[in-house]
Order: structure tokens, then C-alpha cells, then sequence
């Protein structure tokens, strides 16, 4: 017999979950564990949205501006 079993259900009224595994014997005791789907935390913020509402100035505003910074300071080494 396997050691462990994935079942996916939906709680019921009551706040109740049913699960039936029909191979397993009656009267055979079991652990059984809830795995909560993940959820953001209430009031959360993405990582983005934290750093565009920062105050102050940005050096860069997007990729290209960064690539651009980057290829004028190794043309400087060559100088």
C-alpha cells in the first residue's frame, strides 16, 4: 500500500470536508493534513508597486535606459 495519498476536495457547509478512499480499510487510522492554497496576505503589495510608489529619484526608468548607462561607461574604458 502507498504511504501517501493527493486528494483534492471543496469544504462543505458547515465548514465539514469529506474525503473517501475507497482502498483504504474501515476502521484504519490515518493522519490527515490540509494544505491552504496560497493567498497574499491581506493588504500586501507586489515587489513593483512598492518601488514605483518610493519617493526620491531613479536613475534608470527601464531596461534600455540601464543598458545604455552601461554601454557609454565601457566605451570610456576603450578611451
Amino acid at each position: 500500500m502507498q504511504n501517501a495519498l493527493h486528494i483534492k476536495t471543496t469544504v462543505l457547509p458547515g465548514q465539514r470536508i469529506e474525503i473517501t478512499a475507497p482502498h483504504l480499510n474501515e476502521g484504519d487510522a490515518v493522519d490527515v493534513f490540509l494544505v491552504l492554497p496560497s493567498q497574499s496576505p491581506r493588504g500586501s503589495r507586489a515587489a513593483l508597486e512598492i518601488i514605483r510608489g518610493l519617493h526620491g529619484h531613479r536613475l534608470f526608468e527601464t531596461a534600455d535606459d540601464v543598458d545604455r548607462y552601461l554601454q557609454e561607461e565601457r566605451d570610456t574604458w576603450d578611451r
